[in-house]
């Protein structure tokens, strides 16, 4: 027997590239905070970060995003290219092998069955899929062998990776979820909190929006790893308590999305016991226009295509609320060096980013004005503009955080100033980006007029993410409100330009088309972008090996992270 197959309790020995011996398991608990707490750990039933990235310590993709960006091989070997025979030639396939003696947390083989399932999982007719667009123009998915898995595309796509990497794209157990098919999915409670997966770590309990335990997983992969042996993952509270439990008190290793006041996070870092770190990617907080009547007289149909909104369809009107934003004080008040002013929702990278939207870099107050006269809102005696016995009036939700709330109040100010009446909500984060179908309250569902969020995208290639906004994303009852498309924004020109940039090679026509996309959802004034977000977050100064990506998963890694001195 191997030393690296010798048990030593519940801990395994290897031994490391450097010759030192290292243990699974033997670095005790890991304590992780996120300030909003998973409502499940199945990332194809939501579409809340907080939701994949605990998951992604359970179920992974065949391949991920590191912190540079670069795509990496996690149950697999290899990544398939044109050049090593992975993707075929004319682009219309791309062939993937999984790494031998690959098993689930159960000890049973993970087979190209599983990945096909997977894909038939997330594409049921009867059901909706929070990642649905990862699998765009894919016509099959087929085991040609239990270790090979061929996915084939209906045209031709130069960027090929859109199935299964990731974390958004994890591969399901077709065993465990194999009766959670369609309208079924949202049933499966013991599945959709504790999926049996290939990661590190595997479910012990999970209290939906609270906590969820996690043990390190016997059958990894890598015999050394994980170091821990157990992980709390706490959900709840804000992000400044947050912060502050890492920072100050040092009650956690790791704490998520510290939207907290720069100067705050500044003294809280100089009690000594960890330090914020952060990377910039492709997130961007913004505010989603609803272009559907959330009225609740509607019942049912609120909030559905059936119901276009009374005036938010006209751009002319989001444009004048940009117009009236001072995004460089948003920037200064919320978020300091980890904060950047944009116009675009897709501000990265750089050859996918437009500068035809600059216009809304400069606060305009007297154009937004112009701009609400010119629709026929005029002021009222009290000040807010009126229509046709109608005010302009508007119902402006996001997550509970400090820095939100902020964001809110500055906002509400400067649309004040140009007739606009504002009523502020803010929804529990948990809840907010929950999966929960029973709530009103999911920011799927968006029943109400405006609302604000962060979103981002895997890897470099924004193809999957333009897709978002395509007709076929738009969240509904029919879909379980699963789609991402939350403006319910609808356009066949985009649908066309979504379906040009699957079968466009080269980075720069791919560029321009990117940028075409971007503009289009500008100009129709569905999506208002406020700030380029750079992720802060918060680790202990006793954890090693975090190497955070703002291009997947946070944790991508965190079958390295481990305990030092």
């Amino acid at each position: 027997m191997t030393l690296a197959r010798m048990l030593t309790g519940a801990a395994v020995l290897s031994l490391t590239a450097g010759g030192a011996l290292a243990e699974r398991a033997s670095d005790g608990q890991l304590n992780i905070l996120y300030w909003q707490a998973p409502s499940l750990l199945n990332p194809y039933l939501s579409g809340g970060t907080k939701e994949l990235e605990a998951a992604s310590l359970v179920i992974e993709p065949l391949a991920r995003y590191d912190e540079t960006g670069t795509m990496v091989p996690y149950l697999v070997d290899e990544i398939p290219t044109v050049e090593n025979g992975g993707v075929a030639e004319d682009l219309t396939s791309i062939t993937w092998t999984l790494s031998e003696g690959l098993v689930w947390s159960d000890g049973t083989p993970v087979t190209a069955a599983d990945a096909v399932f997977t894909w038939e999982y997330c594409t049921h007719p009867e059901g909706g899929c929070a990642q649905a667009s990862n699998f765009t123009d894919v016509t099959n998915v087929e085991a040609v062998d239990d270790s090979t898995i061929k996915i084939t595309f209906g045209v031709a796509k130069p960027f090929p990776y859109g199935p299964f990497v990731g974390g958004q794209s994890p591969i399901l157990q077709k065993a465990q979820f194999g009766d959670c098919l369609g309208a079924k999915a949202v049933e499966c409670t013991e599945q959709n909190f504790a999926p049996i997966g290939t990661g590190p770590f595997t479910v012990t309990e999970f209290k939906a929006n609270d906590v969820a335990l996690f043990a390190a997983n016997e059958n990894y992969r890598d015999a050394a790893k994980p170091a821990f042996a157990t992980v709390l993952f706490k959900g709840g509270g804000d992000a400044a308590a947050a912060a502050r439990s890492v920072l100050e008190t040092g009650e956690f290793d790791y704490a998520w999305n510290l939207q907290v006041e720069p100067e705050v996070l500044s003294q809280m870092q100089a009690a000594g016991k960890g330090e914020i770190i952060s990377a910039f990617g492709t997130s961007v907080e913004r505010i989603m226009v609803n272009q559907t009547d959330p009225d609740p007289a509607l019942g049912d149909e609120r909030g559905t295509v059936a119901h276009p909104h009374p005036f938010l369809t006209d751009s002319r009107i989001s444009r004048a609320l940009s117009l009236a934003i001072d995004r460089e004080i948003i920037v200064e008040a919320g978020y300091g060096a980890a904060g950047q002013v944009t116009c675009n929702v897709l501000p990265a990278p750089a050859a996918y980013a437009s500068t035809n939207n600059d216009w809304c870099k400069t606060q305009d107050v007297e154009a937004a004005k112009a701009l609400l006269d010119e629709a026929g809102w005029v002021p009222g005696s009290d000040g807010i503009r009126e229509k046709d016995g109608e005010r302009l009036s508007l119902l402006y939700q996001t997550s509970t955080n400090s820095v939100r709330q902020g964001t809110q109040a500055l906002i509400k100010q400067m649309w004040n100033e140009i007739g606009v009446e504002v009523e502020l909500r803010n929804v529990d984060g948990s809840v907010f980006f929950g999966g929960d179908q029973s709530s009103p309250d999911t920011f799927q569902k968006f029943f109400a007029d405006v609302e604000m969020y962060t979103n981002n995208f895997d890897g470099t290639d924004p193809e999957t993410y333009m897709a978002n906004w395509a007709c076929n994303e738009i969240p509904s009852p029919e879909n379980q409100w699963l789609g991402d498309n939350m403006p319910r924004f609808c356009s066949e020109e985009y649908d066309a330009l979504v379906a040009e940039f699957g079968k466009t090679s080269g980075i720069e026509a791919r560029g321009e088309i990117a940028k075409k996309m971007n503009d289009m959802l500008m100009e129709a004034g569905v999506i208002i972008p406020l700030v380029h977000r750079g992720n802060p977050s918060a680790k202990s100064n006793t954890l090693g090996g975090v190497k955070m990506s703002d291009w997947d998963s946070e944790l991508w890694n965190i079958a390295d992270w481990h305990r030092i001195d």
